[in-house]
């Protein structure tokens, strides 16, 4: 079993950075995938980035490409999400997933998640 914890989100301008946070804890193996989701009002949920655990590996939404970077600390099990040149439409709620095989870029393939962070985007 894999808990996830998410922190960092908040209220910050267009053009503005946030760093969020997903802490995990459980056994993460190095076959693992972690992402990042996003759910606006109204919105279906959408993929924004992932990082397999072992190789460092990175995938990201065209929508944050250039924008956005995902890394992760293996000694503290964490995993982060650099936003910068946010935009009103990055408005969110970010949330972590994680897989035990490789990348996808569905919500329905990540069995955990954490509970999510509200981003806000002031124009």
């Amino acid at each position: 079993q894999v808990q996830l914890v998410e922190s960092g989100g908040g209220l910050v301008q267009a053009g503005g950075s946030l760093r969020l946070s997903c802490a995990a804890a459980g056994r993460i193996f190095s076959s693992f995938t972690m992402a990042w989701f996003r759910q606006a009002p109204g919105k279906e949920r959408e993929f924004v980035a992932a990082i397999n655990w072992g190789s460092g590996s990175t995938y990201y939404a065209d929508s944050v490409k250039g924008r956005f970077t995902i890394s992760r600390d293996n000694a503290k099990n964490t995993v982060y999400l650099h936003m910068n040149s946010l935009k009103p439409e990055d408005t969110a709620v970010y949330y972590c997933a994680a897989r035990r095989f490789s990348y996808s870029d569905v919500s329905n393939d990540y069995p955990y998640w954490g509970q999510g962070t509200q981003v806000t985007v002031s124009s």
